[in-house]
C-alpha cells in the first residue's frame, strides 16, 4: 500500500498557496483595478465617463477640478440622448452645471450624447472618441472611478491605436464612495470589486 503523506504534502502546499492568495487579494486587491497616469500639464479636455449616480457626481466634480486649476481647457461629459422616461438629459445636465459649479465654468462643458445601444466601457469609447475627434482635440484626459481606470485605460489604448493613434491621453482616477477601503469589508465594494475583477480579467484576455 502506498504512503498517503506525499498526497497530504501537496495538498499542505496547495492550501499554504490558497491562504497566500487569499491574503493578497485581500491586502492588494484594491490595486489590481487601479491604474493611473502622470497627469499632463495641460490637455484639451477631461473626458467624463459615465457610471451610477454617484460615480457620476464624483467623476464630474474630478473633471471640474482639472477645469478650475487650469489643466484642462474643456470637460467632455458623456451622457444618454434621453432617460428612461424618454426626458432629454444635457438641459437636465446643464442646468445642474450651472447650479453647482456657476454659469462660467458649465459653459466650459461640451456633452457627448451616447445612444440607447451603448453599455459597456469600449462602446462609450468608441462613442466618446468620435466626439473628441468632432472637437478636434489631440490631447485629453480619462476621468473615471478609481476602481474603473485599469480596465479603461486598456479599452481606450485599444481604440485610440484602432481610430486615431495621433490622440493621447492619459486616466486620472477619483476616490468613488461606493468602493471603499479594504473592498472586502462593505457589501457594495465586495460587489464592485469581484464584477469589475472579471471585467478586467475578460478585457485582458481580448474581450
Amino acid at each position: 500500500m502506498s504512503s498517503p503523506r506525499p498526497l497530504l504534502r501537496i495538498l499542505r502546499w496547495l492550501f499554504g498557496a490558497l491562504l497566500v492568495a487569499t491574503g493578497v487579494l485581500l491586502i492588494w486587491g484594491s490595486d489590481l483595478l487601479i491604474g493611473t497616469d502622470p497627469i499632463p500639464s495641460h490637455v484639451d479636455a477631461a473626458v467624463v465617463l459615465q457610471g451610477s449616480i454617484v460615480a457620476e457626481k464624483t467623476r464630474l466634480a474630478g473633471a471640474m477640478s482639472l477645469l478650475q486649476r487650469g489643466v484642462a481647457e474643456r470637460v467632455l461629459l458623456s451622457v444618454p440622448k434621453e432617460s428612461y422616461w424618454g426626458q432629454s438629459i444635457p438641459p437636465v445636465a446643464r442646468a445642474y452645471l450651472e447650479r453647482t459649479y456657476g454659469a462660467d465654468l458649465a459653459s466650459r462643458v461640451d456633452f457627448c450624447e451616447t445612444s440607447a445601444e451603448v453599455n459597456s466601457t469600449g462602446q462609450e469609447a468608441e462613442a466618446e472618441l468620435a466626439c473628441v475627434q468632432e472637437h478636434h482635440w489631440r490631447s485629453i484626459i480619462i476621468v473615471t472611478s478609481d476602481y474603473h481606470t485599469r480596465r479603461a485605460r486598456i479599452l481606450w489604448r485599444r481604440m485610440v491605436r484602432r481610430h486615431d493613434p495621433s490622440v493621447n491621453f492619459s486616466v486620472e482616477s477619483v476616490a468613488d464612495p461606493e468602493f471603499q477601503k479594504p473592498w472586502w469589508r462593505q457589501r457594495q465594494s465586495a460587489k464592485i470589486w469581484l464584477g469589475e475583477s472579471l471585467k478586467l480579467a475578460w478585457t485582458m484576455l481580448g474581450g
